[in-house]
């Protein structure tokens, strides 16, 4: 088994989220939602301002899984605190198990700025070159 994919191992990212990422991703998903794109009305709902969409925070651990070459099949996200416009969170992802078939389970923690967990994640997947997981 290769080092890069061994259970244990973790791979972090980071990333600010501007508006600009909302924009393009409310526009790409179609996800329109005030919460996301309406500061009038984002002011006076529970959050007190406008959100990042969930899935945008979420989908951080694709670029690791991306760069590490694992084709996901499975995903899994929980939401646990919201994540503003300006806000700068690091997804650190950790390979839970390498099967003997070469499927990958890992598992993901997304943290703010203020180290509060926003998104709880795990995924399965297979790498593109099953020699990767041998």
């Amino acid at each position: 088994m290769t080092e890069r994919l061994a259970p244990g191992r973790s791979f972090t990212f980071t990333r600010t989220f501007t508006e600009g990422d909302v924009a393009m991703f409310c526009g790409v998903t179609g996800d329109y939602n005030p919460f996301h794109l309406d500061e009038e009305f984002s002011k006076r709902e529970r959050f007190g301002r406008r959100i990042v969409p969930g899935l945008l925070p979420g989908s951080m651990m694709t670029h690791i899984g991306g760069l590490l070459g694992v084709l996901a099949n499975d995903m899994r996200l929980s939401f646990e605190a919201p994540v503003y416009i300006g806000d700068t969170v690091t997804c650190v992802v950790t390979v839970d198990e390498v099967s003997e078939s070469g499927v990958i389970r890992a598992s993901a923690r997304m943290v703010n700025q203020d180290d509060t967990l926003v998104v709880e994640a795990s995924f399965r997947g297979k790498p593109f070159d099953v020699r990767l997981a041998r």
